[in-house]
């Protein structure tokens, strides 16, 4: 792949931190946006984006390198070395929201209505981290006809993949062969996601439910996607991102249900 946009000297620019960048940037004018129409100080925002920013790098990252301990323990100094990647979307919206949360905590203002403005930038900065995926060649998927995938997902056209360099997946090797590109499928998918939140952001909600609209639509998509992803994280047997998604489809079913009960209970 192409992970250098350009090197001067030692100094190199790799796209997935310019994907990192771009997507904080983004956030920022988003939410800036959204402040003044909320009626909450703008000048705030830069904060906000801060706070999520930082939690949501650490919370992906010690996610990561937990399950990949075996790994990391035995090369502790790649631990910080977060443009090769290895960043969890799972453990980075963990980290956000608590980011967040102490965001509210100090500046006093109220997290359900934050949450809510935050998701869809989050939907888009995902988009833009997808790309520094594809850039860097990771969070691929399985060749197209690999006896890995349910025979049901074997049939997609030769022209739907993506051919990388030679890779190994769960300790076979694969040559240069078509592999799906999921991270272009989340790309497309997040792009999706975007687009819904925002258009839908100006109904009079109760504060809390673009949020969990949004943990409701992201954990349809890990889920399908997840389907094809080779590099997946396992909890025993299953696939971590399944678990953790039927986790958020509760939650974001409890955050867009619980505050219209509350509004029509006696």
């Amino acid at each position: 792949m192409h992970p250098i946009v350009f090197r001067i000297g030692p100094f190199a620019l790799r796209f997935y931190g310019l994907m990192y960048v771009t997507a904080l940037l983004v956030g920022i004018w988003l939410l800036r946006l959204e402040a003044k129409r909320r009626h909450l100080p703008p000048e705030r925002m830069v904060d906000l984006a801060f706070y999520t920013f930082v939690g949501g790098l650490l919370g992906g990252r010690l996610y990561y390198v937990l399950f990949k301990w075996g790994y990391y323990g035995a090369h502790p100094w790649k631990i910080l070395a977060v443009w090769e990647g290895g960043m969890a979307i799972h453990g980075g919206l963990l980290g956000g929201l608590i980011g967040a949360w102490l965001f509210t905590r100090a500046y006093g203002l109220p997290f359900a209505t934050i949450c809510d403005m935050v998701a869809p930038a989050v939907s888009l900065g995902h988009a833009f981290g997808r790309f520094g995926n594809f850039m860097n060649g990771d969070a691929h998927g399985y060749p197209l006809r690999s006896p890995m995938l349910p025979t049901w997902l074997r049939h997609f056209p030769d022209w739907m993949g993506v051919t990388f360099p030679s890779t190994s997946i769960a300790g076979q090797e694969f040559g240069p062969v078509p592999l799906h590109p999921v991270m272009l499928y989340e790309l497309v998918l997040n792009l999706l996601g975007f687009v819904l939140l925002w258009s839908v952001r100006k109904k009079p909600w109760p504060p809390g439910s673009l949020f969990g609209l949004y943990l409701m639509y992201y954990s349809l998509v890990r889920s399908f996607t997840s389907l094809f992803r080779a590099d997946a994280l396992y909890l025993g047997p299953l696939r971590m991102p399944h678990v953790i998604s039927a986790v958020m489809l509760l939650a974001g079913l409890f955050m867009f249900l619980r505050p219209r009960y509350r509004s029509v209970a006696p």
